[in-house]
């Protein structure tokens, strides 16, 4: 009872010296481990935190349940290089992070409104007519379609086009065994830009946790897009058939043809994303408190 009685005492204590600048110094402390968690969800990192942490916590037992001075001394000498070797081991994650925060603060129209909405309706119907017939003949094909970010550095890997998008051109490119068949096909501004573009690969263990382990270069080439872009990826496997969808580094998968173009239209639908503090604010919340799922 005195044990309770004195952990009481002490809480009564602790909440009566609080005000409001210890609770905003809490909230951005706490703030700080909720971003680095959500920047290392769904990637091979987490395996590595839960060690760290998991190092973290056997130290400080030893160091303060145990008097070891030569090995309290040894952590005091190694800490500071290891709180410099953190950057170096989360890099990819912290890009990621860094990369998301840019976009939140961007104020662009999604699809401006100097565009045609014939345009952009033409554009998906196009590519959704492709992706139905490539799927039907089991053809691999990666599209990657333009939002708001610029994809010119990665146009700039492939074979530049600039050509209207149509079924054809798209069943065309991706048949099998034809030059521009492997890659990427992007669409920019209602054009064709590039095909044979290659994406960055992902660093997500998404896939490996699907039933369908053994994606390939394809499926992980658009999560891997969309990870570090704004850009809609669409995907038909070449296994397969099925048609899948990746976005902000995550996949739907096994869509038809009504489900694939209800989803593009979604995305693409003309809707202003004004700048300021209320936009930003929201696409932060966005960033940070995604509950996206993966869909089977």
């Amino acid at each position: 009872m005195e044990i309770l009685n004195n952990f009481f005492i002490n809480l009564v204590f602790l909440f009566q010296r609080l005000n409001w600048l210890s609770i905003l110094d809490i909230a951005l402390v706490a703030g700080i481990f909720f971003a680095v968690l959500v920047m290392v969800r769904d990637t091979q990192a987490v395996v590595l935190l839960r060690g760290v942490i998991f190092l973290i916590i056997v130290i400080t037992l030893l160091t303060s349940l145990v008097n070891l001075p030569a090995f309290s001394w040894l952590v005091k000498t190694t800490l500071p290089a290891f709180v410099l070797a953190i950057p170096v081991i989360f890099a990819p994650e912290i890009r990621r992070g860094l990369e998301k925060l840019g976009r939140a603060g961007s104020g662009n129209l999604v699809f401006r409104k100097s565009k045609s909405s014939e345009v952009m309706s033409s554009t998906i119907k196009a590519v959704v007519t492709a992706a139905t017939r490539l799927s039907a003949r089991k053809h691999g094909a990666l599209i990657v379609m333009h939002r708001t970010e610029n994809l010119s550095d990665y146009i700039s890997t492939g074979i530049g086009l600039n050509a209207a998008v149509t079924p054809e051109l798209l069943l065309q490119i991706f048949y099998p065994n034809t030059p521009l068949h492997d890659g990427a096909v992007i669409i920019s501004e209602g054009r064709l830009s590039g095909a044979s573009c290659v994406m960055p690969l992902s660093a997500s263990g998404i896939l490996n946790r699907t039933p369908d382990r053994l994606m390939g270069l394809r499926h992980r080439a658009a999560l891997g897009i969309s990870e570090v872009t704004d850009a809609i990826a669409v995907v038909v496997s070449e296994e397969t058939g099925s048609i899948s969808i990746a976005h902000g580094g995550r996949m739907i998968r096994r869509l038809d043809s009504e489900r694939l173009e209800n989803i593009l239209m979604a995305f693409y639908r003309t809707t202003a994303v004004t700048s300021g503090p209320v936009s930003l604010l929201r696409r932060l919340l966005g960033v940070f408190g995604s509950n996206q799922r993966q869909e089977d």
